[in-house]
């Protein structure tokens, strides 16, 4: 009798601790009664008739991430692997529809991606591919909230978090852009070649402009002093002419120079006489009467010929080739 009680007490201690079901956060638990759906536990303490009522299975509320790997192709005939990351929760409120509904459901989900992203990706070119991802993966959220809403299942987020082209592929890219960059490299470094060259042409341009300047002005100088010098000769002595006080200032600046050349460190051999001097002076003195005879006789020809008929002035004219005979 003992024994029973004890076999009693053991089994009502079962049923009672079956009873207690205990559910944890971000779960839910699907309860049937006699095979069909009754309720829905919510995290916590919960109690379920013994025999009658059981756990048909646990639903994960939690964010869930189910990646999928695509092999497409482009709109330019590349063959490229994609990963697709999609967010996964299931919504509170449909639980029941989430669990039973759908079979395999992120077998159903992994569907609904390859369909879009192979619908998708062969409209662009791999460039694009790569620039508008984000568009990509806003195309398959929108598509697979469309279809999973009704089943209980909130699609949180898609990423496009690989896109990965075939080896060759890869390889010729790399190649572009290597020339790319060597050509912008190449254009970079003739700009600045270019810019050094401008530079330096503009410095020597400023230098030669300062130089011609210089000398210019050197040269004023210069001729300033010998007009002073010519200016106090005259005035001090007044028996001497002009044409002798240049041929002493001459004279004078001949044999400076002549210094100075003495007076450098290398050595200079130049065909040097005194009479090349007095040849020069006696040259200068011809050419300065010559002037000044030309000057006067074509003083007296303007007033005799402002004088003349039309015949004499055409004789004159022809006659001008004896008149410069006369004068030389």
């Amino acid at each position: 009798m003992e024994i029973s009680l004890a076999v009693i007490g053991i089994i009502l201690l079962f049923l009672f601790f079956s009873t207690i079901k205990i559910v944890q956060e971000r779960s839910a638990k699907i309860v049937q009664r006699l095979g069909s759906f009754n309720r829905i536990l919510h995290p916590g303490i919960n109690f379920c008739i013994p025999v009658i009522e059981n756990i048909a299975g646990t639903v994960n509320l939690k964010v869930q991430q189910l990646d999928i790997h695509i092999e497409t192709k482009t709109q330019d005939d590349v063959f490229v692997k994609l990963q697709v990351s999609v967010h996964v929760q299931i919504m509170k409120n449909k639980v029941q529809e989430a669990f039973y509904e759908l079979d395999d459901p992120y077998g159903q989900i992994s569907s609904y991606i390859f369909d879009t992203v192979r619908a998708e990706v062969p409209k662009l070119d791999l460039d694009d591919v790569f620039s508008r991802k984000d568009d990509i993966a806003t195309a398959v959220k929108t598509e697979l909230s469309e279809h999973m809403d009704k089943y209980g299942y909130k699609i949180v987020q898609t990423l496009i978090t690989d896109i990965d082209p075939d080896s060759l592929v890869k390889e010729s890219m790399n190649r572009i852009n290597a020339a790319k960059r060597n050509k912008e490299a190449i254009a970079e470094d003739a700009e600045g070649r270019k810019i050094a060259k401008i530079l330096d042409a503009e410095a020597d341009k400023e230098s030669k402009r300062l130089q011609g300047e210089g000398v210019a002005e050197q040269r004023l100088a210069i001729i300033k002093g010998f007009a002073d010098s010519v200016e106090d000769f005259s005035n001090t002595l007044s028996g001497v002419s002009p044409i002798e006080i240049m041929q002493f200032v001459l004279l004078t600046q001949h044999y400076d120079t002549i210094k100075d050349i003495g007076e450098k460190n290398s050595s200079i051999i130049v065909p040097y006489s005194p009479g090349n001097l007095q040849n020069l002076q006696q040259q200068l003195m011809e050419g300065n009467l010559m002037a000044d005879k030309i000057s006067e006789l074509s003083k007296n020809r303007q007033d005799s010929f402002d004088k003349m008929s039309f015949a004499e002035k055409e004789k004159s004219i022809l006659d001008i080739d004896t008149n410069l005979d006369k004068i030389l």
